[in-house]
């Protein structure tokens, strides 16, 4: 009479993600795989390996002031919402940080870059491919901090695999609403691309204290 022969039950992957407003993301793969049954004897299995991944943090730059239409500063109100980005993301681990040329969105990371000790590198916004470049060059591990625009921040990440919901058209893009400052992106980037998806969270930070 023929044995039967056992059937491995195939491996499967299993992803998990932390998130905590002082130390905001910290994400791993593990894999595993179950043991086949068998009348002999099991053997140990090697302990599963965490994969680093790499996050980036996507912001809209903070409210602007009426001081110049075409390269404003940050109002009083984004001021202090760059001040409460700082506070969110001030000690999650960040350790890099991008802007574009205009006045507005490295202010916005200012004082975070001053928190964390940090330089920003100035990408232009025109040229999104650089900046896309430039956060799939970053090493496993890393945590990008992005200050965007409107009209750039859907598309930057669209480009790197995620998802924006409740975007508007302008000019024929996806883009923010206008009156959109406090929507925060988190993109976590797969190890490699055909190791998985890349996956969006979208959270809310607020500028400015509530009233009690």
């Amino acid at each position: 009479m023929p044995r039967a022969r056992s059937r491995l039950t195939p491996p499967f992957r299993r992803r998990f993600a932390a998130l905590g407003l002082a130390g905001l993301l910290s994400l791993a793969w593990t894999a595993c795989k179950p043991a086949a049954p068998s009348t002999a004897p099991a053997l140990a299995e090697a302990p599963a390996v965490p994969v680093a991944l790499t996050t980036a943090i996507f912001v809209r730059h903070g409210e602007k002031a009426a001081d110049d239409p075409r390269d404003p500063s940050l109002s009083p109100a984004g001021e202090a919402r760059a001040k409460a980005l700082a506070e969110l993301l001030g000690h999650a681990g960040v350790t890099h940080l991008f802007a574009s040329e205009y006045r507005r969105t490295q202010a916005t990371l200012r004082p975070l870059a001053d928190a964390a000790g940090l330089q920003i590198t100035v990408l232009p916004a025109a040229a999104p491919q650089e900046l896309v470049a430039a956060l799939r060059a970053l090493p496993a591990g890393a945590i990008a901090v992005v200050a965007g625009h409107s009209n750039t921040v859907p598309g930057l990440i669209d480009a790197l695999g995620g998802q924006v919901q409740g975007t508007v058209d302008a000019g024929g893009q996806p883009s923010l609403p206008d009156d959109a400052y406090d929507r925060l992106f988190v993109v976590t980037l797969p190890a490699a691309p055909a190791t998985g998806r890349t996956q969006t969270l979208e959270l809310r930070y607020q500028g400015e204290p509530s009233a009690p």
